[in-house]
């Protein structure tokens, strides 16, 4: 498809892209379920500022009453973060939301799906979705690991949000056939902790190494995204061992209360959050934005790769 067609793209993302600058794309979820406003339009600004000092231009993805946005206006991410009844869009929702002329909210794999389409390489989020606790018995498992099987776009995240099982989300994305490298660690970061006990086979010290990670994987023409696992920044870390039970009394709360499918995690952070007295959610700003600026050098280590080495696929 010609994207640019189809999409509304914003002045400063279609410059960027035109010109081969290092662009980053970034979810619109954590604006309308992730974070009350104003808090949550706050926090896309200070992330999409964080994309920008660091060199690349943000693209944060939206869907505006049925038009898909590579990138939003000032004016737009304000409005966006204060509108209600946003649709939580996945790769399953996207032609109804576009269809009904709706506005969606587009999560990890939706943001993996239209980031790809419009050539942009490298997104940020907080932390994947994956296998649900209980997975065994009520087979919730997140559509963003099978997004990662076939969309060829870098992710970088504080790995898999706690409340999740985060062994068995390991174990799909090692079956999927997806890189799981960490940044500077070898052990699976588990979102507001550093660590979670689990070994990676993959680790690199820097983002140009990762960079290079991701040139080459495209030039091999394997499809398929890759995980990026930036821990937490340790002055903002909550230890396992404090925020497991909060997670496990949220659990409980959701189970009694019919809670499950797409209304499950929205209602986990938020529980959390009154739980441990806002803790969560500054924690949950830190990494969101540290990943941000991580993007940002792989994305600026990604094209400064390709303009010594234009690409040539295999």
């Amino acid at each position: 498809m010609n994207w640019m067609n189809e999409f509304v793209v914003a002045d400063e993302v279609l410059e960027a892209l035109n010109n081969h600058a290092p662009v980053v794309a970034l979810e619109s979820t954590i604006i309308s379920h992730g974070m009350p406003y104003p808090e949550n339009v706050a926090v896309a600004k200070r992330v999409e500022d964080t994309v920008r000092k660091h060199g690349a231009v943000p693209a944060t993805i939206a869907i505006l009453k049925g038009r898909i946005h590579v990138g939003l206006t000032p004016d737009q991410l304000e409005q966006f973060a204060q509108t209600r009844d946003v649709m939580k869009c996945s790769r399953r929702d996207l032609p109804f939301a576009v269809s009904c002329e709706l506005n969606g909210a587009t999560t990890v794999s939706a943001t993996m799906i239209i980031a790809e389409m419009a050539g942009i390489d490298v997104f940020a989020t907080g932390g994947i979705g994956g296998v649900h606790r209980g997975a065994e018995l009520n087979f919730d498992v997140s559509a963003d690991l099978q997004e990662f099987a076939h969309t060829s776009v870098a992710v970088v995240s504080a790995g898999a949000k706690a409340i999740l099982d985060i062994p068995k989300t390991l174990e799909y994305l090692e079956t999927l056939g997806v890189p799981v490298i960490g940044l500077d660690t070898a052990e699976f970061p588990a979102f507001y902790s550093r660590t979670s006990g689990l070994a990676l086979s993959l680790s690199l010290p820097t983002t140009a190494a990762i960079a290079a990670v991701i040139h080459e994987k495209k030039r091999m023409n394997l499809n398929g995204g890759i995980l990026i696992a930036n821990p937490i920044p340790a002055t903002h870390e909550i230890p396992a061992h404090e925020i497991e039970p909060f997670i496990n009394q949220a659990l409980q709360q959701a189970a009694e209360n019919g809670i499950d499918g797409k209304e499950l995690t929205p209602f986990l952070l938020k529980t959390l959050n009154a739980a441990t007295a806002g803790k969560s959610q500054q924690a949950n700003e830190q990494l969101v934005l540290n990943n941000a600026a991580v993007a940002a050098q792989i994305a600026c280590d990604l094209i400064a790769i390709r303009r010594k080495q234009p690409f040539i696929a295999l």
